[in-house]
């Protein structure tokens, strides 16, 4: 054990070394880098004043943010004397959220050294710890034990390949032993806890459910949206698939499959003016493709695709949709499904998609469907033009998200218990 501990201690320093190093050529290393310099004292001028208690929410990234986001607010809402520290470990949670308004103080998570996780912790005095999802930092875990400070992990998923569950993993099941509780999305990753000798587990569903379903009760109305989903000549209701955060592979075969009776919505997951420039090469019918920084209410209805050319719109333009296309399946994974699921559009996208819970599950219940190339998309475009399998598809995917709400309120309620 103490072998394996020393070895991973070495692999922190290495880690920050390493960083250092490409700092001199990367951009994103050297934001890791900087973010870092000084953080005692930084830390210590920043922190939070007041007699309320403190909650630690750590985050790896943009992701896991969105995750602890709806913790963060209960919190917020229900402990309003409650002071929040949000730490992130990758610069692109923290540049994009730095000055999130609902945490006291946002910061980088020093490198996991023993000193540094002694010092973060001294000084920021935590009243309780929360990690989501993935992020297990022993040093950190293992300073919040030695000092009996509640930890949680909210939103966490276990899979059988994890070091924690193979036999040479008792120094990562030492890591499982500083969590005060386990808020697990499914039973699988219960049974793999269970195995392990860990019984303080409370499976309480996906945080990001929570959210998606609040956001979809507050999506704002788009008259943009409203007027290109009219009918040019008789103004009927058309209906719309959105394509959100597409990659070129994923709009190939989107264009190649257009379906005359359907209008269509591209928001490239980059959306510049080259991607947006390329979907319009893509598309046979190219004067009637607009971007949406040049559409108006005007001439919004005469058009048969929409190009989305800015970011943070996506998630409010699915409340027009009929169904919802999800791009990343033909590279590292797939982007947001839980967003259109939370309008009961259902969801379609590339083959990898194994990664992620909601997806299985959605593909289990015929709410989603995979597929790897035009002909697997057309052929699943007109099984959605009959109104019973369109219905079914949608009320899979509601089901799912109505049966798996209320994590927030399970990880608040263990809150007020230990407050």
């Amino acid at each position: 054990m103490a072998i394996l501990r020393a070895l991973y201690n070495a692999a922190m320093y290495l880690l920050a070394a390493g960083m250092r190093v490409a700092a001199w050529f990367s951009p994103k290393a050297r934001l890791w880098v900087d973010g870092r310099q000084n953080w005692r004292s930084k830390l210590r001028a920043s922190l939070p004043t007041g007699s309320g208690k403190t909650m630690w929410i750590h985050a790896a990234s943009l992701g896991e943010f969105e995750q602890g986001r709806p913790v963060i607010e209960a919190v917020r809402a229900r402990f309003p004397d409650w002071k929040i520290v949000l730490t992130f470990f990758s610069p692109s949670g923290y540049e994009i959220r730095k000055n999130y308004p609902h945490a006291d103080l946002v910061c980088y998570l020093p490198a996991d050294t023993r000193r540094n996780a002694a010092d973060f912790i001294d000084i920021v005095q935590p009243d309780v710890a929360v990690f989501v999802k993935y992020e297990f930092w022993a040093n950190y875990l293992f300073a919040l034990k030695k000092r009996s400070i509640p930890v949680l992990l909210v939103s966490a998923l276990f899979r059988q390949q994890q070091p924690f569950f193979k036999w040479y993993g008792a120094f990562w099941r030492n890591m499982l032993g500083c969590f005060t509780r386990f808020f697990v999305q499914d039973k699988n990753s219960e049974l793999l806890l269970q195995g392990v000798g860990f019984q303080n587990i409370t499976i309480a569903g996906d945080t990001r459910i929570d959210r998606v379903l609040q956001l979809a009760a507050m999506a704002p109305e788009n008259e943009v949206l409203a007027e290109f989903q009219k009918h040019p000549v008789d103004g009927s209701r058309l209906p719309l698939l959105i394509a959100g955060s597409t990659w070129p592979a994923d709009e190939a075969i989107l264009t190649q499959t257009m379906l005359p009776q359907v209008k269509y919505v591209f928001a490239p997951h980059d959306p510049t003016a080259a991607a947006v420039a390329h979907i319009q090469s893509l598309c046979a019918d190219k004067d009637k493709v607009l971007a949406y920084s040049q559409t108006n209410p005007e001439n919004a209805a005469r058009a048969s695709t929409l190009l989305i050319d800015n970011v943070g719109l996506l998630n409010t333009l699915y409340r027009y949709g009929r169904i919802a296309y999800i791009g990343g399946g033909f590279g590292k994974g797939i982007h947001n499904t839980l967003e259109p699921a939370a309008f009961g559009l259902p969801v379609i996208f590339g083959p990898q998609y194994e990664r992620f819970e909601e997806a299985r599950q959605f593909v289990a219940r015929g709410g989603a469907f995979s597929v790897r190339n035009a002909s697997e998309l057309e052929a699943v475009l007109q099984k959605l033009q009959d109104k019973a399998f369109y219905e079914n598809a949608s009320r899979a995917v509601r089901n799912y998200l109505e049966e798996n709400r209320g994590a927030t309120e399970r990880i608040i309620s263990f809150l007020e218990k230990i407050a």
